[in-house]
């Protein structure tokens, strides 16, 4: 038995990410209570089944070998041949290293084994929370298949690829000098991108740009239910940041692509940067009269500052913050001019965070960041630097790798069973056509 697996120091950073694995799921209830405080009446319940069940699905796609997919960088780093094949080996659920008590594995071959099968949760929630933003911009219209279809082809592959890519010190495009911390471009770029290319294809819901025969518009049905969904989402912005650290009892915590930081500087950036983005998401919405920008501002932004809450002042990111409901303000403008109906995730993820991530480049330029300790050459501590066109590069990687499976998965369904629903589905409510057997209790809710 390998006691040293359970040392203090271990079982402590074990719990801390376990926390913060479990916050994402915060997320996904926000996401849930915000789009029911939003939709229709007659789509509330099917809403909230579609979300559950999409980011089960999603979920249960990262959980195959997501983690293991995001292993390939150390792997590669630490010269392991055949290393992709090897990591996929080592980490897949069912492998010797998921399955088996921490104390009975070598810590020379599985360090801090209960830290590493506690990530393995994380990125099965976080691939959940990325299906639940993708589920926010297709709701009242989109059938069942395709979401379900999407969310866990998403899981299984292109949500492992987007952390690979992008999150991590010696992930390639880290590697080269790119910087996130809480997972701006895996989660919220990607999501935002992905969710913009399939309401395009799905269209606008009726009413939205102009009347429909019958009355049809969407509107908000409870705005409680909005913000508490916003606080629910505000909770678990800075203990999901925690998870996105790397803590090494007695020397030091860093950022993700590791960079020198601390527990403290960065929950103190976090609620600068919703304070911030509060402020003003408050001024914004008494200058357009639309009331959601209250609850939209902290949340777009802690997304405008997500790539620097580890790196960043605090003045930073109360700027940053400020700037996030701006730049979604004038991101839904954007795609409003379009005809494209999506005015939660596109807004709110795609705008602030490709924006943000990108102003990181210029406030922090020359910043040395990624590598590992104790590795040299290409892979050592620091080699690599902070600059804007990095940032840019990782943005665009990341939408191109969200666009293509969108798009195809998109243009399968159009093609043969349909992507969107029926126009009598969308008149007669979506409670009341799947959930017929309850149609009257339904209706009298």
């Amino acid at each position: 038995m390998y006691t040293e697996q359970v040392s203090t120091d271990n079982i402590v950073s074990a719990f801390i990410y376990f926390v913060s694995a479990v916050s994402v799921l915060f997320v996904v209830i926000g996401l849930g209570l915000i789009d029911s405080g939003l939709a229709r009446k007659k789509n509330v319940l099917h809403t909230w089944v579609q979300k559950f069940v999409a980011c089960l699905l999603g979920g249960a796609g990262m959980g195959v070998c997501g983690y293991a997919i995001w292993q390939w960088q150390f792997y590669t780093a630490f010269g392991v041949d055949g290393a992709l094949k090897q990591a996929l080996s080592d980490w897949w659920l069912g492998s010797h290293a998921v399955t088996t008590a921490s104390v009975m594995l070598d810590p020379k071959t599985v360090p801090e084994a209960d830290v590493q099968q506690v990530f393995v949760v994380f990125f099965i929630t976080f691939a959940m929370a990325t299906i639940g933003l993708i589920h926010s911009g297709t709701i009242e219209r989109i059938k069942s298949a395709p979401l379900y279809t999407m969310a866990f082809i998403a899981g299984l592959i292109f949500c492992p690829l987007a952390g690979y890519l992008t999150w991590g010190p010696v992930s390639p495009l880290t590697n080269l000098g790119l910087h996130d911390f809480e997972g701006v471009l895996p989660l919220y770029v990607f999501a935002g991108t992905w969710s913009l290319i399939v309401a395009w294809r799905l269209g606008p819901r009726a009413g939205v740009f102009s009347p429909d025969p019958l009355g049809l518009k969407p509107g908000a049905s409870n705005y409680a239910s909005v913000a508490l969904g916003a606080f629910f989402i505000m909770v678990a912005v800075p203990l999901v940041a925690i998870g996105s650290t790397w803590i090494a009892p007695g020397k030091g915590v860093s950022g993700i692509s590791m960079t020198q930081s601390g527990i403290g500087i960065i929950l103190v950036n976090v609620f600068c940067a919703l304070l911030g983005g509060g402020i003003a998401g408050a001024i914004v919405a008494c200058l357009t009269k639309e009331p959601v920008w209250v609850f939209f501002g902290p949340v777009a932004g802690a997304v405008m500052c997500g790539t620097l809450f580890d790196i960043g002042t605090s003045l930073q990111c109360i700027l940053f913050g400020m700037g996030g409901p701006i730049v979604a303000m004038l991101t839904s403008r954007l795609i409003s001019l379009l005809k494209i109906d999506e005015p939660k995730v596109v807004p709110l993820g795609l705008g602030p965070g490709a924006v943000g991530a990108i102003l990181v480049g210029f406030v922090h330029w020359g910043k040395a960041t990624a590598g590992f300790p104790d590795l040299t050459g290409e892979f050592a501590p620091g080699h690599a630097h902070i600059t804007p066109l990095l940032q840019l590069e990782g943005v665009l990687a990341v939408m191109a790798l969200a666009m293509v499976p969108a798009l195809l998965i998109c243009l399968v369904f159009e093609k043969t069973s349909g992507l969107r629903i029926s126009r009598q589905c969308e008149v007669d409510g979506m409670d009341v056509t799947y959930w017929s057997k309850n149609a009257e209790e339904i209706t009298a809710k």
